[in-house]
């Protein structure tokens, strides 16, 4: 079986239940071999495949992040030895289980179709919406705590977890998860909880940035102006980050003026639906022209900070004055 993917959490949680149902506990440690991709040599991985299980109904073998599968070069297997392990695989010994994983997938190898075709290759992506609801809420039940849906929805949204390029996968999920069920001080998880757990993205901490200008809360945009700078991030990212979503905003805004509606939108600019919901929903405030016009001091703002006209701080805290 070959399981690769973005969800390394799915993945483990695959192999770990393979292993309970196949492996004895008490003689895991004999009967359940794990090799590192990289090192791993043609021989070790015969070697442990034909050793035959002593008290469980089989032997499992993992192979973790095999270069071979995902386009790469192995330093340990040579292009012959890679050929022979895609024949071996179709006369595997019936006592073992053989699993490979990796983050992607190169379809093309002749090692991959023949995993595919023997024993089945299986892709571990992100979750959609409903089934990261229910994954939040199915932790919850767990702890013994509860939480409103809008509440579940809201903590989604901060993490960023469908945005574009985000690395926020399920491994962040369940350790924020974690750290609000220990926040909350009844049985309720409360919106409160939740964000005081979540470090969030600079995606949504800019989009909040932005919404309270919207609101006319300048005092709360400030604030969280200075909370992203001083976690450290980047100046010329935020900005970068404060562009893009102008230039969205701007984009967002002509197209629905011109009768097109949120997938077609979508479609053409390419963006995950909240993120252009928000682009939207800011816009709201301001006229198309307004709207370039905030972009062009977006622009202005990176000219002044390396020129050494402004310092960097004082050069966002007047464009968000601006705003």
């Amino acid at each position: 079986m070959f399981f690769f993917g973005r969800e390394r959490y799915l993945i483990d949680w695959a192999v770990n239940a393979i292993v309970k149902k196949y492996v004895n506990p008490a003689t895991e440690a004999l009967e359940y071999s794990k090799l590192e991709g990289m090192d791993a040599t043609w021989s070790e991985i015969r070697n442990s495949c034909e050793t035959l299980p002593m008290l469980s109904e089989k032997r499992v073998v993992l192979i973790s992040d095999f270069p071979p599968l995902t386009g790469g070069k192995s330093k340990s297997i040579s292009e012959t030895e890679e050929k022979e392990l895609a024949d071996y695989v179709k006369r595997l010994p019936d006592s073992t289980l053989l699993i490979f994983t990796a983050e992607t997938a190169d379809k093309r190898k002749r090692l991959y179709k023949a995993i595919a075709d023997c024993g089945g290759a299986y892709e571990f992506g992100s979750l959609n919406r409903a089934l990261l609801t229910a994954t939040v809420e199915k932790r919850l039940d767990q702890a013994g705590k509860k939480a409103r849906g809008a509440a579940v929805s809201h903590f989604i949204d901060h993490t960023g977890y469908f945005d574009k390029e985000t690395d926020y996968t399920l491994f962040n999920l369940e350790n924020d998860l974690k750290k609000a069920i220990a926040h909350a001080q009844g049985e309720e998880v409360t919106t409160e909880d939740f964000l005081s757990a979540v470090a969030g993205n600079i995606d949504t901490d800019v989009f909040a940035m932005l919404d309270a200008v919207s609101r006319g809360n300048k005092p709360e945009a400030f604030l969280r102006l200075h909370n992203i700078l001083d976690g450290g991030e980047n100046v010329y990212r935020l900005l970068s980050l404060i562009c893009s979503q102008f230039e969205i905003m701007v984009s967002a805004r002509e197209l629905r003026d011109e009768g097109q509606g949120m997938p077609a939108i979508q479609k053409t600019l390419g963006v995950h639906e909240f993120r252009l919901k928000k682009a939207l929903q800011f816009s709201e405030s301001y006229s198309v022209q307004r709207l370039k016009e905030i972009l062009a001091s977006a622009y202005q703002v990176d000219k002044n900070i390396k020129s050494g006209l402004l310092s960097d701080v004082l050069a966002l805290e007047m464009f968000v004055a601006g705003i």
